[in-house]
């Protein structure tokens, strides 16, 4: 086999210099390209250049001595030492960088993108190819040397159909980043609709695409039933569906490849439909097509108006009912402050358990008072609830010193700057705040650091010296006189770096790839002198520093600059450094030390190690100064009135201010000048809602605007305005139904407002129209003069035709607005034998297990009256079945509902039935939430030391107007016979006259004005310790002897009987004998015989523990005549007289008002025994007056009179036989006992020396206490310097004239007047003069 040695030769066409320069540039793109062209053109010429040398090497020999070799060529050849011929070569090392290709490898793998691989590789294997000369000498067999030059020329083919074609293929084009071809378009659209979004992008590799909302990524996967995103052939697509109101915001789409990144940015605006007054309900019942029903949200046991003090906890919360319930439906809660909506946060924590959303906020802070809103976002639609919270400041350690400020926040953050802001707090303490010191804390430290050695004034400061890449925290306190406030609450973390850093660490990632790969060219102003700054402005400048701001320059490569700030004195040239103590890497610069009132201009220099530019163009003179300017007093402040402890303060703007931050109200009580503050946070309306006060005082408000600049002066004072309760015009009424229909008329009823207004509702006015085709007419007024109650007959109408009802309520503020209207009615008769629906169903009394529901009867009876009642009741949960609450009909109009558990929510009805059967349900009322609301008192049973039996109930929640109303057995109180209510505030309290058995059943009281404030208490026969008597009566015995006696039905043993006679206790002895029968419980007392002494009132006091009671009888006579005796009975009233002997012949006559007395069943007269009687049956208020007796035998007369005017009782309006028997009763008690009278202590007739002083003192009796009047000639005296009077302990009233003339002498009179009577003790005063005297003498 012949051999041959083959040399290759591979020539490097550059030295090793510009090999390693060529390795030092591999990571610009167009190095790729060039280098991948240069390898593939040396590969051509080396594979063509040993196919030559080849060819030669083999016409010429075979072998070829080392020694023809050259040099260069030997040091690669593997020489026998002892022949020295050729044995082989060696293969000499690479010299180029494989740490570099190991590099970009492992850059190829971590990225793992299409394309990224291939661009490593190509290089690499170019840098190999032209890395190096390479010399080889192989000995080849002949057949081997034929086969490898086929490879080569295969080999050959392959590189030369792969240059073609890079040739005709860019590289440019064959990796390109993202370029939109058609962009996203924004759109705007009704709620409830259906938004997609369409966009068209080219780039390869392929891109990559993300979808944004409000720079939020958007998870499709996690919500499929809101968003849907499609990616088809470079056309992508994002779908929102059934678009709400919160679908409102900027939507971004990102395209992302290993060439770079491109967005566009669509907006989408969601329109609500406009809700079209008076439209039917049906119309706008947002009907959920989704889960078949319409949901209705309902906020109760919302939170009130909320007061917290800082460092405190505070929790508000409301109870939500959605209905129907949904199984794994739950609504959208969300909270809102002044409008912003809240996030979890380390100060701010939410949660919703599916019936309750409660808000939290840890360590009230002032920044935390506003407006807290509560939105419940329904498929239905959405309700929200508002209400203020308060928050007081923390007290504070030295008095007089400020308050902590608030609000602070950073801004405008750079390498080794930042702005800190804040806001003045609303007390500034004992005197006006000097200025405030600003501390920096690092994060991750406790170390708080002061930024500014003298108070700044100023509410924003600049705050230099930061290290670039550290975070920091910052805090702020004022000072005044008195000394230090507390540190604000500190701000967010700030990180002092460069703006472009900033916004592209916030940005992050903008698809959701593993990393990036950047491409980038040398920047060819390496060691390049920057260019100078521009755009050198003054941003702020106040009298304690001035704040630069710049431009950086165009050309600054990558290496760090720094500024140099020069200053200059306005008229001179001598450029002074401002910054010589640290260097400046932001183009912010903040000059403090500069003369207040002196003018300076400044410019700016840019320096790097290359060296330092011209400096920019100059600033214009800058005088130091404040150049925010205090803002203006506000307008003069208005305060009306709003509830019981708010007032309504309103103003006029500031004028002509600059950054104005808000105002603060101050209020303070008439008469005193110590103010305080309304709200610690600034608001920024010219209106605002002051809670807190106190009811009844009188107050008076100011306001001051402020700004960074300061505060202003405060506004005119407002007028003083008592805190009550205003009145506005009430609410809608709501439900108008149909009751009954005939012919010509329908009965309608409705519901009267939620919100009454802060008074009472004065009545109702209706309102009709025709309905033809489904289309309404005109609306008419029904009533022209409101009715009082919930229901209307609407006459007149016509028969067959449709009409439609609305309500308007009014009350002494205005008319409401007309309710929803009924639906379409036909005025047809009723023919039907069961009974209509009953309405007005209303609860009182809700607690967390109970309430009390009540109804009034249907106006149609149907063709038998209503005999009785059912009650339904469901849980408010779709799928809930009605259920009755009791198996037999009741009579009653009201029911007390057992057994509810607390927290659930009830919806009930009432059907009636008569003889045909069971009618129409009624409305359905509801839902109604079992819960006992915070504040709820019960009534409670009291009776005091003097055995005075009484119920109290009190309300904390009084309103202007309102008022208690008692019933019994749920019908409203009119007798007060029965009962005395006294009220004074927010307690009431129902006495009993004299407690029977006629005062058992159910009281219950009602505070009108309230949210359903009512409580009832059941006052049993066996349940209280009430002594029940008869009345007492008097029995003529054997021998004049006289029984006066009564039984008691209920008492204890240890009850004992006082006996009195016209108020004086009587003890047994010879005149009076006692009994006590406690088996029997008769009590007796005898007397042997009558006498005219013993005319007047005998009484039995009952003494049972803490409870009293008693029973009285009056005799009356005249002179020495047998008294008259008055006596009422269980039918009426009896009067009769007792005589010594009646003889058949006697002529007895009774006459009334003078005239003579006709016998009836009503009235009727005998004789029984001794005494002569008149009974008058069922009396009435005709029954009043005088009454006599006349007894004749013939010859001699004798006429008794009693007098039953019934003077000085209360008028009444209900005429009851128990009623009035008991007032002719008692009129007969106050003429002995109450009225007002004068018992003594004046004389006839007074005779007094002029120039003497006249001093009369009369005694005066009366329960209650008697207006006391003195009187002159028949004209009233007024106390003054020349007539001193006086009314002491309601007993003695006196009258003193100093040094009387002769014009005092006339006739006088004391009147003295109470509720039961007027008296009148009646004297003359004379005087005379001595001179006068002696001359008649």
């Amino acid at each position: 086999m012949s051999a041959s040695f083959h040399v290759k030769q591979h020539h490097h066409h550059s030295d090793k210099k510009q090999q390693h320069e060529s390795i030092s540039h591999h990571s610009s793109r167009s190095s790729f390209s060039q280098l991948s062209y240069a390898a593939h053109k040396r590969i051509q010429h080396s594979t063509i250049g040993v196919q030559q040398s080849f060819v030669e090497s083999e016409k010429r020999s075979e072998f070829i001595p080392s020694q023809l070799l050259p040099p260069r060529v030997k040091k690669y050849l593997a020489m026998d030492p002892d022949t020295n011929d050729v044995i082989g070569y060696i293969v000499p090392v690479f010299r180029t960088s494989h740490e570099f290709a190991r590099g970009l490898v492992e850059v190829q793998e971590e990225v793992k993108e299409e394309g990224v691989g291939h661009v490593a590789m190509r290089n690499l294997f170019s840098l190999e190819t032209s890395s190096m000369e390479t010399i080889t000498v192989e000995k080849k067999s002949r057949k081997r040397h034929i086969r490898e030059s086929a490879d080569r020329l295969e080999l050959s083919k392959k590189v030369e159909e792969r240059a073609e074609f890079r040739k005709k293929q860019n590289s440019d084009n064959l990796t390109h980043p993202p370029e939109f071809i058609v962009r996203p378009r924004g759109q705007t659209v009704w709620e409830g609709k259906t938004v997609k979004l369409h966009c068209t992008v080219s780039g390869w590799p392929k891109p990559r695409i993300a979808w944004y909302k409000n720079n939020v990524v958007i998870d499709e996967k996690a919500h499929p039933d809101k968003y849907t995103a499609e990616s088809n052939y470079n056309m992508h697509s994002l779908e929102i569906k059934s678009c709400d109101f919160l679908d409102t915001a900027q939507y971004r789409v990102s395209a992302l490849n290993i060439k770079g990144e491109s967005s566009s940015v669509a907006t989408v605006v969601i329109k609500k439909h406009y809700v079209v007054p008076h439209l039917s309900v049906s119309l706008l019942d947002g009907f959920c097509s989704e889960h078949g029903v319409t949901f209705e949200t309902a906020i109760i046991d919302s939170f009130e108006v909320a007061f917290g003090r800082e460092g405190e906890t505070l929790s508000l919360g409301c109870t939500v009912i959605v209905y129907p319930t949904v199984k794994r439906y739950q609504p959208d809660v969300l909270w809102y402050r002044d409008g912003k909506a809240l996030s979890e946060s380390k100060w701010v924590h939410t949660h919703w358990s599916g019936e309750k959303a409660t808000l939290t906020l840890v360590h009230l802070n002032k920044e935390d008072e506003g407006l807290y809103t509560l939105r419940v976002n329904t498929k239905s639609g959405f309700q929200s609830y508002s209400a203020y919270v308060f928050v007081r400041d923390e007290e504070v350690e030295l008095e007089g010193v400020p308050v902590a400020p608030l609000d602070v926040r950073c801004h405008d953050a750079n390498k080794d700057y930042v702005v800190v802001t804040w806001k003045q707090p609303a007390v500034e303490g004992s005197s006006s705040i000097l200025g405030y010191f600003i501390d920096r804390c690092e994060v991750g430290h406790h170390h708080w650091a002061q930024c500014n050695d003298t108070p700044v004034k100023y509410a924003r400061f600049p705050v230099t010296g930061l290290i670039e890449g550290r975070s920091y925290t910052f805090r702020v306190r004022a000072i005044n006189r008195a000394g230090v406030s507390r540190p604000s609450r500190a701000s967010d973390p700030v990180t002092a770096i460069d703006p472009h850093d900033r916004a592209r660490h916030r940005a992050g990632p903008s698809a959701p790839f593993t990393g990036m790969i950047k491409f980038t060219e040398e920047d060819a102003t390496v060691g390049v002198v920057p260019g100078e700054p521009t755009d050198l402005v003054v941003t702020e400048a106040t009298k304690n520093y001035v704040v630069l701001a710049w431009s950086p320059p165009a050309q600054r490569g990558h290496e760090g600059v720094v500024y140099l700030v020069e200053k200059c004195v306005a008229g001179s040239e001598c450029w002074q450094r401002a910054n010589t103590g640290m260097p400046v890497k932001s183009p912010r610069f903040a000059l403090f030390d500069l003369a207040e009132g002196k003018s300076y201009s400044f410019r700016v220099r840019c320096c790097n190690s290359a060296g330092m530019s011209e400096a920019s163009s100059a600033t214009g003179d800058i005088t130091v100064g404040d150049m925010l300017d205090l803002p203006a007093a506000p307008g003069p402040a208005v305060a009306t009135r709003n509830t019981d402890t708010s007032v309504v303060v309103s103003w006029g703007a500031s004028k002509d201010v600059k950054h104005l931050v808000g105002y603060y109200i101050n209020y303070t009580v008439a008469g005193s000048d110590v103010w305080t503050p309304a709200n610690n946070k600034p608001v920024k309306g010219t209106r605002f809602v002051c809670h807190g006060l106190n009811t009844g005082e009188s107050c008076v408000f100011r306001v001051k605007a402020v700004n960074a600049a300061g505060y202003s002066h405060s506004s005119l004072e407002s007028e003083a305005v008592v805190v009550k309760a205003g009145i506005a015009i009430p609410g809608v009424p709501s439900g108008v139904h149909l009751m009954e229909a005939a012919r010509d008329y329908m009965v309608l009823a409705w519901r009267e407002p939620v919100v009454t207004g802060g008074a009472d509702i004065r009545g109702y006015f209706v309102d009709y129209r025709t309905v033809k085709g489904g289309v309404g007419g005109q609306w008419h007024e029904l009533n022209p003069k409101a009715v009082t109650c919930t229901s209307y007959k609407a006459e007149n109408l016509k028969e067959n035709l449709f009409y439609q009802f609305q309500v308007r309520a009014i009350n002494m503020a205005g008319v409401s607005e007309a309710s929803l209207p009924s639906a379409a009615l036909e005025c047809k008769e009723w023919t039907i034998a069961k009974p209509g629906a009953p309405h007005d169903l209303h609860v009182l009394e809700v607690r967390d297990s109970s309430l009390v529901l009540l109804w009034e009867p249907p106006t149609f009876d149907g063709r038998t009256p209503v005999n009785g009642f059912y009650v339904d009741i469901k849980q408010a949960v779709a799928g809930e079945d009605w259920k009755g609450v009791h198996e037999k009909a009741t009579k009653l109009k009201y029911m007390k509902v057992n057994g509810l558990i607390a927290g659930r929510s009830y919806v009930f009805r009432v059907r009636a039935q008569n003889l045909a059967g069971v009618g129409k349900t009624s409305a359905v009322l509801g839902p109604v939430l079992a819960l006992t609301m915070p504040g709820t008192h019960e009534i409670i049973l009291d009776v005091d030391d003097d055995g005075v039996i009484s119920m109290i109930f009190e309300c904390s929640e009084m309103a202007e107007g309102s008022e208690f109303i008692w019933s019994k057995n749920y019908k409203t109180l009119t007798d007060t016979s029965r009962l005395t209510i006294v009220t004074e505030g927010g307690k009431s309290r129902a006495i009993f006259n004299a407690p029977s058995l006629e005062d058992l059943g159910i009281f219950s009281c009602e505070v009108t004005n309230t949210v359903g404030v009512s409580a009832s208490y059941t006052l049993t026969e066996a349940g209280e310790s009430l002594s029940h008597f008869t009345q007492m009566a008097m029995e003529l015995l054997e021998k004049g002897r006289v029984r006066f006696w009564t039984q008691v039905e209920k008492f204890t043993t240890g009850c004992h009987v006082d006996y009195v006679f016209n108020d004086a206790i009587v003890e047994n002895g010879e005149k009076y004998q006692m009994n006590f029968d406690k088996n029997s419980g008769i009590i007796e007392m005898f007397m042997d015989s009558l006498a005219v002494t013993d005319e007047g009132t005998f009484t039995f006091n009952l003494v049972d523990g803490k409870a009293k009671g008693s029973t009285s009888l009056v005799l009356i006579g005249e002179g020495k005549a047998t008294p008259h005796l008055v006596k009422s009975t269980e039918h009426g009233i009896v009067l009769y007289s007792l005589i010594t002997y009646h003889m058949e012949d006697l002529q007895v006559g009774w006459l009334h008002k003078e005239a003579k007395i006709a016998h009836s069943d009503r009235v009727q007269c005998g004789v029984t025994g001794e005494q002569l009687w008149l009974k008058v049956n069922e009396p009435t208020e005709k029954d009043k007056g005088k009454y006599t007796i006349n007894i004749c035998d013939g010859k001699d007369g004798v006429k008794r009179f009693c007098d039953l005017s019934g003077q000085g009782e209360e008028p009444t309006h209900t005429h009851t036989h128990t009623h009035t028997h008991r007032e002719m009763y008692r009129n007969k008690l106050i003429e002995e006992g109450d009225r007002a009278r004068v018992v003594g202590g004046l004389p006839d007739v007074v005779t007094i020396q002029e120039g003497k002083s006249l001093n009369l003192t009369g005694n005066v009796w009366g329960d209650p206490a008697p207006e006391v009047t003195w009187m002159k000639n028949d004209r009233e005296l007024v106390s003054d310097e020349r007539y001193a009077l006086k009314f002491e302990h309601g007993k003695f009233a006196s009258i003193t004239i100093a040094a009387v003339t002769t014009t005092d002498s006339g006739k006088y009179a004391l009147l003295v007047k109470n509720k039961y009577g007027t008296e009148a003790g009646e004297f003359t005063v004379s005087v005379y003069i001595p001179e006068e005297e002696k001359k008649k003498e």
